[in-house]
């Protein structure tokens, strides 16, 4: 239990002993603020009884009291509203950090995509080129068919007008102009196909 402290006081020029467990320059501090507090209120009124003064000087310092207690008041709902807006941008400082890393890890796996797929068009590229070039070949190996037969066409031609051309021979030209015939046949449709694998991938280059 707190020791009582017993404080002899003067307020308006009356001495007064006060008790109490505060401190004895806090009691002495609230003694001098009541002495001040009437003295001011004999001033501005021109005097008055004790009682009269002590009144007021009471309901004055209970106004300030009750001011200080609404400026109080103020101030923790000042302080709570404080915590409230604390709280509110808490959260969206996290929400924001969780979107700015899922935005990232969004960026990361689209550049990886990017990554991949450029990878992919490099070798469309290069199938690409590679079936140009296997297409220009064959052009060029259907070309020399081509030529083949018309020249062996033309050998023909010049055999049966003016020379007489043995069986053996017939059949050997025979057979040679089929075996050219086939060969042009393959190679057409080996071109076409090339020629769709090469529509196909520009699709996919695109």
């Amino acid at each position: 239990m707190s020791d009582t402290n017993k404080v002899n006081v003067r307020i308006y020029g009356q001495e007064y002993t006060i008790s109490g467990v505060k401190a004895r320059d806090y009691i002495m501090k609230v003694a001098d603020h009541v002495d001040a507090m009437m003295r001011e209120i004999a001033e501005s009124t021109g005097g008055g009884s004790m009682s009269s003064l002590a009144v007021l000087a009471a309901v004055n310092i209970t106004d300030e009291m009750f001011s200080l207690q609404e400026e109080q008041g103020e101030r923790d709902l000042e302080k709570d509203q404080l915590a409230k807006d604390v709280a509110h941008y808490t959260q969206l400082w996290e929400e924001a950090k969780r979107n700015f890393l899922q935005y990232k890890d969004d960026a990361q796996t689209v550049v990886d995509q990017k990554d991949k797929l450029q990878e992919r068009l490099n070798q469309l590229a290069i199938e690409n080129d590679t079936l140009i070039r296997a297409a220009t070949d064959k052009e060029q190996r259907i070309e020399d068919v081509e030529n083949r037969v018309k020249s062996l066409v033309q050998r023909l031609k010049v055999e049966e007008e003016g020379q007489v051309v043995s069986s053996e021979q017939i059949r050997d030209l025979e057979d040679k102009y089929k075996e050219i015939e086939g060969s042009y046949f393959e190679l057409q449709m080996e071109n076409i196909r090339l020629k769709g694998d090469l529509e196909r991938y520009k699709k996919l280059s695109e």
